[in-house]
Parts: structure tokens; sequence; C-alpha cells
């Protein structure tokens, strides 16, 4: 249960004074939570103020300043009457000489009679521009008198809006959400808050919404690194608890004498890299111990990672037990198939494969099969995990792209047997500080080198405006047989617009190429997709123009150019995942990344390191120094818990502290039953953390 004293923070904001029905929707668009409640507002921090403290006079105004400045209302100058489209423009000055308009368009003149009365004085806030070499005002902020000014706060905060959500309407909700802020009982250790001059968290969050001084909102204020730390600690404890559950549930050791990895090793063209062999070795020796295993298997893309989770999974097939592979989407799951199962046969393993296209008496068939034990080893997507599939005896789970899945998206698959060992693989090289914040609870094994074969990738920068000589470039390597990708931008983070952007491309190079050309996107169903991808393996088509549903895991070495429109949209890894289905094969490859002149510096930066590197780790690095990390692990594609007030840029350095902490509190109090462990139980609420407050009562 919610501790009562929170209620109020999560109630719906359609019980704060203003917000109706019509509002809710756009602030849950805004706050990126359906139905919007009173914390997410509260966690929407300013993104600047506005200083009242200084008012310039008028002749030290400059353009594009945000100011407030005390007036006298001259004249007013109604639209004419065969105009009426045409601006109201109220002239007033100040005693240095100088004028200033107020231009209103659409506005009622009775209403802006009564609130800028001719000869009276009047206090006004907004941006000035430059006219005509006139100052003039359009739409000020706010118009007040001399006793509407004494209330007036000096430092305002100005907060990131939607559209149909205006200043006021968040400042009054704001207002009205500060009413509800219990002062809660400190769930921070005292001697740290002390030692680092943290606020309490409501302090924190009032100090932030009513601020003192422009920089008591800024990122490396106290108040805002206060409430950044809480929710490191809040994910810290979360992934703590998780590794704490998972091995605090005995493990069943699975040992065996390797002649089923052997047949798997000898099936391979190549022998493992150093690095895939050490990989095996750690996992192996985690299998055959009495604990249950949690390891993140990260590496770059192509390095390897199905080879090396198909001899973990031989290890425990041979010790009589089952293993299932799930992967985020169909085509991954169709994908991991076509590289295991030539592997498996050579080496004797029954291999099946589960998702949602699998109907009827063929999916029962596949369960039947899986319950007897007649099935080793079951590829699939999140259908793996639904409550009528049961299997004989699961000991080992691999889960691909993991960030993709949550928590107890990872305990459900582990639940499936007795005792289940978990290994997670991740495509996306993931910097230092994000592995401890996403992935704390494991153990980790790094994929450095790529295996033989893998050629280097030819990387240019070409400017939108020269996409002509793209299409013949294109047309040549088409023509001499080769394959290429088309990905189509980013138009915004919405499926449909990438998709018009996709099916607009497809159109015109169709036109061009015929029947050469092929389309995949996130909407098809999997089975088009699959048809789709099968035609571009196969060779019966020869483009394939694509939303970015084909970053991960799709592998055809014919495909040797990958063609990334408006490349300065994405973020690095994503460009570096994209690059990364090309260079498989013996041909020569080259990736153009299309983008629109002139680039801001960021985007430069990210496509100068693409061009210097295509090592995945330093590209991870860098991503995060350039992006933040809600980008790096694609946040907003993946539903991965993003940070909504840390920024491991400025906050990173907390990280191990936090991480420190966790640990000392699971290690005194395991039940969170001391006075701070009942505080920290409403600190994992606030965050969002609750899955982790039901793994305290599993004991």
């Amino acid at each position: 249960m919610r501790p009562l004293v929170l209620s109020p923070l999560f109630a719906s904001l359609t019980s704060l004074p203003g917000v109706g029905p019509k509002l809710e929707k756009h602030y849950a668009r805004l706050l990126d939570h359906e139905p919007p409640r009173v914390i997410d507002l509260l966690f929407h921090l300013p993104s600047g103020t506005v200083d009242r403290r200084a008012r310039p006079k008028l002749n030290e105004v400059q353009d594009g300043q945000l100011v407030t400045v005390s007036v006298t209302v001259d004249e007013h100058r109604p639209a004419p009457r065969h105009r009426p489209r045409a601006p109201y423009r109220i002239i007033t000055s100040d005693d240095s000489g100088q004028t200033l308009t107020l231009t209103y368009f659409n506005a009622r003149e009775d209403y802006l009679r009564k609130l800028l009365p001719e000869g009276e004085t009047r206090y006004v806030s907004g941006t000035v521009e430059l006219y005509d070499n006139m100052l003039q005002m359009v739409h000020p902020d706010r118009v007040v008198d001399e006793q509407g000014f004494a209330n007036l706060p000096l430092v305002e905060p100005v907060y990131p809006l939607t559209e149909g959500l205006a200043a006021g309407n968040v400042r009054r909700a704001m207002e009205g959400a500060l009413t509800k802020l219990p002062d809660l009982p400190e769930w921070q250790d005292e001697t740290w808050v002390a030692r680092e001059r943290f606020p309490a968290f409501a302090a924190a969050l009032r100090h932030l919404h009513r601020p003192a001084e422009p920089h008591d909102i800024a990122p490396d204020s106290l108040a805002w690194t206060r409430l950044a730390y809480d929710e490191l600690l809040a994910g810290q404890f979360a992934l703590a608890l998780v590794r704490a559950h998972m091995r605090r549930q005995a493990g069943r050791g699975s040992a065996s004498e390797g002649r089923l990895r052997a047949r798997v090793m000898k099936a391979l063209p190549y022998a493992l890299t150093h690095s895939q062999q050490k990989a095996v070795d750690d996992i192996i020796a985690d299998l055959a111990r009495p604990q249950r295993m949690l390891r993140l298997l990260q590496g770059d893309v192509g390095s390897g990672k199905t080879v090396v989770a198909l001899i973990a999974a031989a290890s425990v097939i041979e010790a009589g037990r089952q293993a299932a592979f799930m992967a985020p989407t169909e085509i991954l799951a169709r994908q991991h198939l076509k590289t295991i199962a030539p592997l498996a046969e050579a080496a004797g393993i029954r291999v099946a494969i589960l998702t949602g296209r699998e109907r009827g008496g063929e999916r029962e068939n596949i369960l039947d099969r899986l319950t007897l034990g007649d099935i080793d080893l079951l590829i699939g997507t999140h259908a793996l995990f639904q409550e009528d599939v049961a299997f004989h005896d699961l000991a080992l789970a691999i889960v691909d792209e993991q960030h993709r899945f949550g928590v107890h998206q990872r305990l459900a698959l582990a639940q499936k047997g007795e005792a289940v060992d978990v290994l997670v693989l991740t495509a996306t090289p993931i910097p230092r500080t994000l592995v401890l914040t996403y992935f704390g609870d494991m153990d980790v094994s790094e994929l450095r080198e790529k295996p033989p074969g893998r050629q280097p990738i030819d990387t240019r920068a070409i400017a939108l405006a020269r996409i002509e000589e793209v299409e013949d470039a294109v047309g040549r390597a088409l023509a001499a047989g080769n394959r290429a990708y088309w990905v189509c931008p980013l138009v915004e983070e919405s499926e449909k617009s990438d998709l018009a952007a996709a099916e607009a491309r497809f159109a015109e190079l169709r036109v061009r190429f015929g029947g050469k050309v092929d389309l995949v996107h996130g909407r098809m169903k999997g089975a088009e997709k699959d048809a789709a991808m099968a035609r571009f393996a196969a060779g019966d088509t020869q483009l394939l123009v694509a939303t970015t549903v084909i970053e991960v895991g799709v592998d055809v070495p014919e495909a040797t150019i990958m063609v990334i429109e408006h490349a300065e949209r994405f973020g690095l890894a994503q460009l570096h995942q994209l690059r990364g289905r090309i260079g498989r094969g013996p041909g020569h490859s080259t990736c153009l990344l299309l983008y629109k002149a002139p680039l801001g510096d960021t985007a430069k930066a990210r496509i100068a390191v693409l061009r210097e590197t295509e090592d995945g780790f330093r590209i991870a690095e860098e991503d995060l120094r350039l992006r933040g990390e809600g980008d790096l692990l694609g946040t907003r594609q993946s539903g991965l818990p993003g940070f909504r007030l840390a920024r491991l840029e400025l906050h990173g350095k907390y990280l191990g502290a936090a991480r420190d902490d966790a640990a000392l509190i699971l290690a005194r109090d395991a039940t969170l039953a001391t006075p701070r462990g009942e505080a920290l139980r409403q600190l994992l609420y606030l965050f969002g953390k609750d899955e982790a407050i039901k793994l305290i009562r599993a004991g």
C-alpha cells in the first residue's frame, strides 16, 4: 500500500484549481504521464526565470530582452474598422523620453482600455523587439498596476510548455500543487545531507518553483542536486533489491562436461575472439555455481553476442535443462533463429520459435513439446512469458536488448522455472556511469573486438542538397549487383510522421529504380515486415527503404551501402547502430550521412566522431557527453525509465555514493523496518520504483 501521506501527490491534476479535462490532455502530453498527477507537475522543473529586480528605463532596453518596465499609457490606436485583422496598438512611454508600443492581435477594445487606462502608470513584462526601429512588446506576459506589482514575485520561474498550455496555466497549477506538498520524513543519511548542505525534499521543490535568485533554478544548484540525488538513490536501491531478490533465491548449478559447447564451437566458421572466450568462461563458471547468475553481456554491433549466448545455452542443455532467448521484436527473434539454427543443428540442439505469429494448432504443438522437454531452446518475443507458456525445466533466460524491457519483465521470465539464471545482451555499448544506473544489479562482460572478416566502413557526410548525386551513386551500386539500405529520418517522436517520411522517399525511389525498391516500417504487420526483409536478404529487391525498425540485429552480409537521411536528427549511438547493418560481408562498405545544412555544433561533433571511429564504446562515451543519457539508450523509443530530474553529465558523480548507500541500507535494514526505512519506501513510490517494494514483501 502506498503511504497515505503521499495521496495528495498522486491525485489527478484535475484536483487542482483551473485544471479541467481539456487542459488535462495537454498536461498528459507535457508531463509524459497518463493520467497526469500532482507529483508529475511538481517534477516539471523551470527552464529559466523572469528577473524583475532590475527595472531598466526604456532607453536602456536591448532588442530581444525579457524585461519588466514601468510606463505611462499615452494613447490607444485600435485597428481600423475596415481592417479588423490589423493589430491593436497602445503607445506608452517613460521619463527617459523613449516610447514602447504594446501590440495585441484579435483583442477586445473594452478589455484593453480597462487593463491599460490612458494617463495611468502600469508595469508591463514581456520580450521587447525592435520593429521599424521602434520598441515593441507583442502580447505582454503581465500588465499590472502598482498594487499588483507589489504582489508579483521578483524572480518568476519560466516552464517548458506544449501547445494548448499558456505560461499562466502552468504557473497557477504549480501554485496549487505546492499547497498539496507535505513535509516528508528525511530518507537520506543525515550526516550526508548536512555535509552536502542539501535542503529537505519538500523545501528543495518549493525553492525551485519559488526562486529568490535566477541561479536558484540551475541544475547544479543545491535544491536541484538534492532532488537528483534522491532520484539516483531510488534507482540504485531498486536495483539493489532486484539483485538481492535474485541472489536470495538459491540457484541450481548447471555443470556439464562441455561436449555440446565443443560441437557448437566446431560448427563456427571462425575461432572465438579473446573477449568472446573470456565471456564464455565467466558465464560457464556462473552457471556451475549454486547462486543465480545475473550477467550483462555488452558488445558492439556484430561483436558476436548471439554465439556466446548459444554456447551458454548449450551448457545448460547438456545438463538436461532448457534455455529461452527473448528478443524485443519479431524481426530480431527470427534473425536470431537464422543465426542459431545451423549451429544448433550441427550440435544436436532442438530449437523452436514462439512469437505472436504462431497461433492455433502450431502454437499448441510448440507449447506441448516445451512442457514435455522436447524443445531445448525456445526463441521468441514477449510471447515467451505469457501465462500459458510452461517449460519442462528452464535453467537459463537470455534477454536481448534488455533496456527495452522493464525490471518486472525480466523477473517474469526468470520466474518461468526454478532458480533461473539470467543473461542479458545489449548491442548498445554503455558508458560506465550508465551501466551502474541501469544494470547496477548485474555482473558485466564486454566484447571489445569484432569477429574476423568484419570490414572497415567508409563513412562520409554529404549535404542534403546533393541528394541527386547520392541517388546516382546508389543507382551505380545497384547496377553492379550490390544491396543498400536507405533509412528515413526521425521527423519527430511519432511513428506516423516517420512513416510518412519513409513512404514519400520509397515512392520517389520506386519511380527511379522500379521493383528493386522495397519498404519496411514499424507499423507493418510482422509477416509483412519479415516478407520484405526476406525479399531483401534473398536479393529479390536491392534497395530497402526503412525507418529505424532495422536499427538492431538485421543481418544481410550482401548489403554494402547505408544512406541515413537527416543524420543530424539521430543520436550518435543510433547512427552507429544503423551503420553496423553494413560491413558484414567481404565487399567494401560505405555509409552516407545526409544532413541538412547548416549543421549545429552538436550535430557537427557527432558526425565528426562517427567518421573518426567505429569503436562503439568510445562512441557511447562521446554520446553521453554530447547528448545526455536519454538519447543514448533510446529511452523515448524503448520505454526505459529515463531520469526526470537527474542529469548524468552534472549529477553522475553522485552515482557511486548512491550505489554504496543503497548497499549499506540493504545490509542494515533489508525489510525497511526502521524509521529511515519507512521513509525510503516513500522515496521509492515518489520515483515510480514501487515494483521494488513488492520484492521486499516477497522476502
